[in-house]
């Protein structure tokens, strides 16, 4: 960065502390930047404030929204007895993709990890329980991610909600379609026949 005038090593500094952004890649940003009509960075610098200002969680299901209640909880066509508990705002822009979903989320915020420090208090456990104080929702579905902190988050999940007489679910995990089982690593493998249905 000693290369640079100072605001552009501040730009290039700020660019490479986005995730999956390395050092050559916050240099063609900010060279991007300089090289753009001055209105590009104004509309970026205005994007930025905006978000950061606008944005909040759902006081429901703590999903990101810019509207309180979100646009799916306030949803009448959706059904409100099934609950799909995701780990992150990400993961329910995934699920709407996907189509073939048509209930209710609830945003965790993460996932429990004791070596990063990440506890259940951390997450927005209790908003869920609060949630499930109504009786309304009868399926809470566990869609967490298929790696240690995901699995160990869904463990505790379980066993916190089995005794409030909800039905508790797992998304399957297992072999991608159109891939071959050779391929296939052994957790991904087990975890195809652990979620195994009836066929036919």
């Amino acid at each position: 960065m000693l290369y640079y005038s100072g605001p552009v090593a501040r730009l290039v500094d700020e660019f490479a502390k986005l995730p999956g952004i390395g050092p050559k890649t916050a240099q063609r940003l900010a060279f991007h930047i300089l090289n753009a009509p001055p209105e590009a960075a104004q509309n970026l610098a205005r994007a930025l404030i905006e978000v950061r200002q606008s944005i909040k969680r759902c006081s429901i299901c703590c999903n990101l929204t810019d509207e309180d209640p979100c646009h799916i909880c306030r949803d009448t066509t959706r059904n409100p007895k099934i609950l799909c508990v995701v780990e992150e705002p990400r993961d329910v822009v995934a699920m709407e993709k996907a189509r073939g979903y048509r209930g209710l989320y609830h945003v965790l915020h993460g996932a429990i990890s004791p070596i990063e420090g990440v506890g259940p208090d951390n997450l927005t456990i209790k908003e869920l329980l609060n949630r499930l104080q109504t009786g309304e929702v009868e399926e809470v579905i566990l869609a967490a991610n298929s790696d240690v902190e995901g699995e160990t988050t869904a463990l505790y999940l379980a066993r916190l909600l089995k005794p409030l007489g909800v039905k508790v679910t797992r998304i399957a995990h297992g072999i991608p379609v159109g891939s071959d089982l050779e391929y296939a690593d052994a957790m991904t493998l087990n975890k195809a026949l652990e979620g195994r249905g009836e066929f036919g």
